[in-house]
Formats: C-alpha cells, sequence, structure tokens
C-alpha cells in the first residue's frame, strides 16, 4: 500500500506532466492549418495565479521572482487525462 504523501506526489507529477504535454500540443495546434478555426479558442490562456516580481538586492546578488500560471484549455485537458491515467493505475 501506497503513503498518502507519495500518492498526492505522484498526482501532482502526472498532473504537471499532463500540463506540460497539453501546452506544447497546444503550441503544436495553434501552427497546424487543419485546426486553424479552433485555434484560437484552445491556445487561449486563462490566468489562475499570478504573483508579480520582486527583485532583491543584496548588493551582491541581485534576485528576482515570481511566479505565474496561465494554462490554456489543451493543457487543462492533459491535467484531467493524467488525473484520469492516475487513477488507473
Amino acid at each position: 500500500m501506497r503513503s498518502k504523501s507519495s500518492s498526492y506526489g505522484m498526482l501532482a507529477l502526472f498532473m504537471i506532466i499532463g500540463a506540460i504535454l497539453g501546452g506544447i500540443l497546444g503550441e503544436l495546434v495553434s501552427t497546424s492549418s487543419l485546426l486553424s478555426e479552433m485555434a484560437p479558442y484552445l491556445v487561449r490562456t486563462f490566468p489562475i495565479f499570478d504573483v508579480p516580481p520582486i527583485t532583491i538586492n543584496l548588493y551582491v546578488v541581485k534576485l528576482t521572482l515570481g511566479f505565474a500560471i496561465y494554462p490554456n484549455l489543451i493543457s487543462i485537458l492533459g491535467m484531467i487525462i493524467a488525473i484520469l491515467l492516475y487513477r488507473r493505475f
């Protein structure tokens, strides 16, 4: 039996990989001529989480940190497929 923490970690890994593969597929769809009518709807991004960049100047090192999540419809679909695959295994 798997522990809960490794189970959640594996689910997060599946979702991240699904989102990345969906995003890559979305970029391929946006350049495809076969789906040119549907492409604007499939690759439109939705801002979910956005932390603006913050700069920390330590006079020796200057750090700029920020984080944003802007998935498109295909990457969301990739995450849903990843969840279904995770439940199957």
